[in-house]
């Protein structure tokens, strides 16, 4: 360990690249702010380069997943595997090359939704991005001999498949949302594995301060079940986004997952929202199975697109913003606890996430909420950028 962090000291770079959460977490939540609002501003008649090769919301959706996602994975994965295989983090001139791949990624893509290249092409240089990152966190844990997280970049092989798929739907005969939905169930089941590691452990952290507090249940049936449930169904909406079965499977892994979230203790974290948002995160993953079960078994009562914006909007983005502002605050060495503006950010992600998700049931202009749901949201990860960017982008204080 002592020679792991004299390796890690003796790194005299660019601290912006001394770890990868830096580029990743700050390219992704710049990205969400941009990337938004020029989406709403289509929604609201303005414009927008494209053709029907690659329409709009082809570039919305697609990006929100493997633009904005695909970084904030990156980011953790590979700050995270640095932790888990006690070796020096990935740092220099690699994390440049990664950054650089995923920035290419973009502005391919939004090239092809421009029609100023294909599709095929967009795809040969945007796929690069998660084979090297795969490629990266294989050889740390093989070099670590850390195999039982060997998961971690499988599910991510999973995810890079979801994209490959997507842009084989320009060529052959698959449905488009197909490697979409492919790439959402490894988000869902990331949120599971990954938040059901950090949630329960943060959370006995901080009500061990208080004497004679019943800590979170330890892991057990309870938490297999979820995990092979939530895997299970979210496979099968993938797979079969309209078959009863799907739903039925989704009502499941939802009472699953929301047995565990209560087992967690998160009624008493309200006091420390680093800690609290993390149950909050995991419960729109509660909602986001429940309301997809219901667009399949109760079509009418729930529209889909608002369960999918649970998923995405609510349980992607509350859990990532969760995990970027602790880790960033953990690994820069400040304080662990939630500010102001902090709870601002987790306020303003979580009211657009709820108006998105609530837009086709309230009476008023569908369109106008749905802009207004998206600049409250991407509003929070521009509040992220501009408050935790001089955190990345400046030494460690401790």
């Amino acid at each position: 360990m002592d020679q792991v962090n004299a390796a890690r000291r003796a790194y005299d770079g660019p601290i912006f690249f001394s770890a990868g959460f830096r580029p990743f977490f700050l390219s992704a939540a710049l990205f969400a702010g941009i990337a938004l609002p020029l989406w709403i501003a289509f929604l609201e008649g303005v414009a927008m380069p494209g053709g029907d090769v690659f329409p709009p919301i082809y570039w919305h959706g697609h990006e929100m997943i493997f633009g904005y996602l695909g970084a904030v994975m990156g980011g953790f994965a590979l700050t995270a595997i640095a932790e888990w295989t006690k070796r020096p983090a990935t740092a220099g001139w690699l994390l440049v090359m990664l950054t650089a791949l995923w920035f290419a990624g973009r502005i391919a893509v939004a090239s092809a939704a421009a029609d100023l290249i294909t599709p095929d092409t967009a795809a040969a240089i945007d796929l690069l991005f998660f084979a090297a990152l795969v490629a990266t966190m294989v050889r740390e844990i093989v070099l670590g001999r850390n195999w039982k997280n060997l998961m971690i970049p499988a599910l991510c092989t999973i995810f890079w498949l979801g994209n490959l798929l997507f842009y084989l739907s320009f060529t052959i005969d698959i449905e488009p949302q197909f490697g979409l939905r492919l790439a959402l169930a490894v988000g869902a089941l990331l949120i599971s594995v990954i938040g059901g590691r950090i949630t329960p452990i943060f959370t006995r952290n901080w009500l061990a301060r208080e004497a004679g507090a019943p800590f979170p249940a330890p892991f057990g049936l309870a938490d297999k079940a979820a995990l092979l449930l939530t895997g299970i169904s979210m496979l099968a909406w993938a797979c079969f986004p309209q078959a009863q079965g799907s739903g039925a499977l989704l009502v499941a892994a939802g009472i699953a997952q929301l047995v565990r979230l209560v087992r967690w203790r998160g009624g008493r974290t309200p006091d420390e929202p680093l800690v609290f948002i993390l149950h909050v995160g995991y419960g729109w993953l509660v909602v986001a199975l429940l309301a997809l079960s219901a667009t399949i078994l109760l079509p009418d009562m729930v529209q889909a697109g608002a369960a999918l914006h649970a998923l995405t909007a609510g349980a992607i983005g509350v859990m990532t913003i969760a995990v970027m502002t602790r880790a960033s605050l953990g690994h820069t060495g400040r304080k662990l606890t939630a500010d102001k503006g902090t709870i601002a950010i987790y306020a303003l992600v979580n009211l657009g996430a709820a108006l998105r998700v609530l837009a086709p049931a309230l009476p008023t202009d569908y369109v106008h909420t749905v802009a207004l749901a998206g600049i409250l949201w991407s509003a929070g990860f521009i509040l992220f950028a501009l408050k935790y960017g001089r955190y990345l982008t400046a030494p460690r204080v401790a």
